[in-house]
């Protein structure tokens, strides 16, 4: 019995990393840019699009197909950053419960 509380203190305590992680990140901010910065995106770490930014010489009146792609890409760039900043904050929780060899887990 007394392994079985140990458990569940443990899984309570890892249940409030995992919480805390989650919102750390979706509180933080993932950039990346393209063009060479001319275009620069902004997402939270859960892949809303907060700000774009567009440097003037990447405004061609002639070319707005150009920015267009180069703000697509900003902001797929950002918004593959944010996930692979959340696989990394969940990988550590997921190996503790690799770790734990609970059944169905």
């Amino acid at each position: 019995m007394m392994d079985m509380m140990k458990l569940l203190r443990e899984a309570k305590q890892m249940q409030a990393q995992v919480q805390q992680a989650q919102e750390e990140i979706a509180n933080a901010t993932f950039e990346a840019s393209s063009g060479g910065g001319a275009v620069t995106a902004a997402v939270t770490g859960t892949g809303t699009l907060k700000s774009v930014t567009i440097a003037p010489e990447a405004v061609d009146p002639e070319d707005v197909e150009m920015l267009q792609d180069l703000i697509v890409a900003a902001v797929r760039g950002a918004q593959d950053a944010a996930e692979a900043g959340r696989e990394e904050a969940m990988g550590d929780f997921q190996s503790m419960l690799d770790g734990l060899n609970l059944p169905g887990m």
